[in-house]
């Protein structure tokens, strides 16, 4: 049932300062709940602290019905009391020792340090299982001597931007569930989130990583190693992910160097030089086989060397022949390291494996193709052990005309990378040819291919330098999601009996105006910084500009390249508040939804032309995010059925997954906020069943996204693997691999013979 909650008006609390400040109920019921997160009691859930905040309430309205100030010390007062009369004995121990430190040391770093210190104690003393805190970052093992040192850093580092560096007001709404400021650990660092790598411009001439200078590639492992080792070094300059925007046509110029390598090499074995052919000679073929743009070629070319001579001549072809096999081979070799390399490397002080992505599918060159072809060939393959690969979380570019038809010169790999993706969940799919994304597409240039990060993020127009509408070199520099689900409460049926979407519009324009002046503090901490705080990111040029800096220059001109963000979460609970209905229930709420996001979306491009700053806004990728705002929001305004009821809300615009809903609506629906979130955005399908053995169904839901123009989209379903053969797919009573039952023991030969027809 829904708390009633008492509505408190016309009254100010008179701070210690003095100053006067108008009533939020927020504010004490964050209190509330800090008092009862300061126990070590776990039964404790957000309806306790709700009881306690609504008998607050209750005695303010009672009490001070006809008064106009309340001083802040005679609500801690009532929250005292209240938490004695409701017998919450260790809650009220902890918030009045919480008050008593808090007193003291008000001086001290802004009376931070008693919740510094609590926040140190639970890093120290907790496993990640049970706190949030070590649990912020996924690609991060809390528990580790590593991973714990590096939450200890943030958790000061959090600490030092609240009471040093950000406005108050700012940490007060992120502290109060309004808004969430993501990895503001690495605020104080000037860190920026993200980056789509440019490995062409960083191959050039190569790269040094500090240690050393290494040089130009020179074999297709030579590329996939330095790919690796640029994603890892550059995680080290960034809070965020590490992304290749066109991994095949990067990869491409290493394959033809390969193949010339082994083209000359066994034309010298078979023709046994010195011997059989003069040195001479062979020195100008290797001339002609330095100038060869392509791996596929005309063996007549070297006419003039064979034509007298049949022997000579099948030399040729049978090097030609080998070379190509070798290349193959080779090429494979180096994509199963790649991805090897990409799940075991740490950066971080070896705290974490770099968040990686990979975009690739529309290089039609021999070269990219066979990279394309190896790379989902190893993937399919798995690791060691048959364990499906977590990175890098790969992503098919769809395009008519490349891969999308038939007749389609990539079709096959299209076709390829959905039997794999059926089989280990990636690569996942984005579509050049949604409006959106087709608007900055040039045919010809992989550059103005959109290209997305893992978890969803997207850059792509650009208002700050119209003439770098591009997607190598740039990335997010920050974002903050907004608890949509808040206002609804606020402004929804639940709590008024009817919406009240002028007063809804009202605060939701006040909370961006706040995120924006938030985004641009961040900014300016970014901009302050020098190229010697990103040696990687700008010391080697990887940020677009970044070699154009000088050592004092300050990074305004290049950092403005990238995205500031509004981010949302909760859209479908947002709308069940204000009137009853998520989007998937009725097309009144799909309305009211889109027309939210709307006005969203046109807020962030007022200030994008105001400010010359590519202000977008994403579908926020924060799962860990829905939980913290859904456990505030309970504390405040109780179980609400639809909205607060569960322990998460709902990622973003997404339909809720608990919801019963055809694939072909949930796409329909969804559909267009992708246009409408241009810093990122992702619609997920689950599916039931072996979709390894449908590839033909799979392929049907890819397509669907891309009639139903998605931007970027994922296809969830089961993935079991046999701990004994390593058979991995769907597996019932009897593994597919072995033929073993579960627990059930097998001979090794029949496990090897699994193995090999796997």
């Amino acid at each position: 049932m829904t708390t009633t909650v008492p509505e408190i008006k016309d009254l100010q609390v008179i701070k210690r300062s003095g100053r006067k400040a108008e009533f939020n109920g927020e504010k004490i019921a964050t209190a509330i709940r800090k008092g009862f997160d300061g126990t070590t009691n776990e039964t404790y859930t957000a309806e306790d602290a709700n009881k306690v905040y609504v008998r607050v309430l209750e005695q303010i309205e009672k009490n001070y019905k006809e008064e106009k100030t309340i001083k802040i010390e005679d609500i801690q007062d009532l929250i005292e009391q209240s938490l004695r009369e409701l017998e919450y004995a260790d809650v009220l121990e902890a918030f009045s020792s919480y008050r008593e430190r808090r007193a003291e040391s008000r001086k001290v770093f802004h009376s931070k340090e008693h919740k510094l210190t609590k926040a140190i104690e639970a890093l120290s003393l907790k496993a990640a299982k049970d706190e949030d805190s070590k649990r912020d970052n996924a690609n991060v093992n809390g528990d580790t001597a590593m991973g714990t040192m590096l939450q200890y850093g943030a958790t000061i580092s959090k600490q030092f931007a609240q009471s040093y560096l950000m406005n108050k007001k700012f940490a007060e709404a992120h502290d109060s569930g309004l808004i969430h400021i993501h990895d503001m650990d690495f605020l104080p660092m000037g860190t920026t989130t993200c980056c789509q790598i440019d490995l062409e411009k960083l191959f050039k001439d190569g790269f040094s990583t500090g240690h050393g200078h290494l040089r130009c590639p020179n074999d297709i492992i030579s590329y996939t190693a330095l790919a690796a080792i640029a994603i890892q070094s550059n995680q080290n300059d960034q809070h965020g992910g590490q992304s290749i925007p066109a991994f095949d046509y990067y990869m491409a110029p290493g394959v033809l160097k390969t193949f010339k390598k082994q083209f000359k090499q066994l034309l010298y074995d078979l023709f046994d030089v010195g011997g059989f052919l003069n040195y001479v000679a062979f020195k100008t073929i290797t001339k002609e086989i330095d100038k060869l743009k392509s791996i596929e070629l005309d063996i007549t070319m070297f006419e003039q060397f064979y034509k007298d001579s049949e022997q000579v001549e099948r030399i040729f072809y049978k090097a030609y022949d080998k070379a190509m096999a070798r290349t193959d081979r080779i090429t494979f070799q180096a994509m199963e390291a790649f991805i090897h390399n990409l799940n075991t490397m740490h950066s971080r002080a070896g705290a974490q494996v770099p968040f990686s992505s990979i975009n690739f599918g529309t290089d039609t060159s021999p070269e990219g193709r066979m990279v394309l072809r190896n790379y989902l060939l190893a993937l399919d393959a798995g690791l060691g052990r048959g364990e499906t690969p977590i990175f890098p979380i790969s992503i098919f570019k769809v395009k008519e005309g490349v891969n999308y038809n038939e007749k389609d010169p990539n079709y096959d790999l299209f076709r390829l990378s959905c039997k794999v993706s059926a089989k280990r969940l990636f690569p996942n799919f984005s579509f050049i040819d949604s409006p959106y994304n087709l608007s900055a597409y040039k045919e010809g240039d992989y550059r103005t291919e959109v290209a997305y990060m893992g978890c969803r993020t997207r850059v792509m127009s650009n208002v700050a330098v119209p003439s770098n509408t591009i997607t190598p070199g740039r990335g997010n520099l920050s974002f903050t999601s907004m608890n949509l689900v808040r206002l609804g409460i606020k402004h929804g049926v639940v709590t008024l009996g009817k919406p009240d979407m002028k007063g809804f519009y009202k605060e939701l324009d006040e909370l961006m105006e706040l995120v924006k002046d938030q985004l641009l503090e961040r900014f300016e901490i970014q901009c302050s910084r020098h190229v010697q705080n990103f040696p990687f990111l700008l010391g080697q040029g990887v940020w677009i500009d970044s070699e154009t800096l000088k050592p004092g220059d300050r990074l305004r001109r290049v950092l403005k390249n990238g995205t500031l963000t509004f981010g949302f979460i909760g859209l479908a609970e947002c709308l069940k508040a204000l009137i009853g209905e998520h989007h998937g229930e009725s097309k009144e709420a799909q309305k009211l939804g889109l027309e939210i996001i709307k006005h969203i979306r046109k807020k962030a491009d007022e200030y994008a032309g105001e400010y010359r700053l590519n202000f977008s806004v994403i579908a926020t990728p924060a799962e860990g995010l829905s939980g913290r705002f859904t456990n505030i929001d309970k504390s405040i305004y109780g179980m609400i059925p639809g909205v607060t009821d569960r322990s998460y809300y709902t990622n973003s615009f997404h339909v809720p997954v608990y919801y019963n809903i055809s694939i072909v609506d949930k796409l329909k629906l969804e559909g267009p906020y992708h246009a409408l979130t241009n810093g990122g955005h992702i619609s997920y399908i689950e599916v039931d069943g072996d979709t390894a053995n449908n590839v033909d169904a799979f392929e049907k839901i890819v397509r669907l996204m891309h009639d139903n123009k998605i931007g970027y989209g994922a296809i969830n379903h089961p993935v079991d693997r046999d701990p004994v053969c390593g058979y991995t797919g769907v597996i019932g009573d009897v593994c597919p691999g072995c033929g073993r039952r579960n627990f059930e023991a097998v001979s090794l030969e029949k496990i090897k013979c699994a193995s090999c027809n796997q």
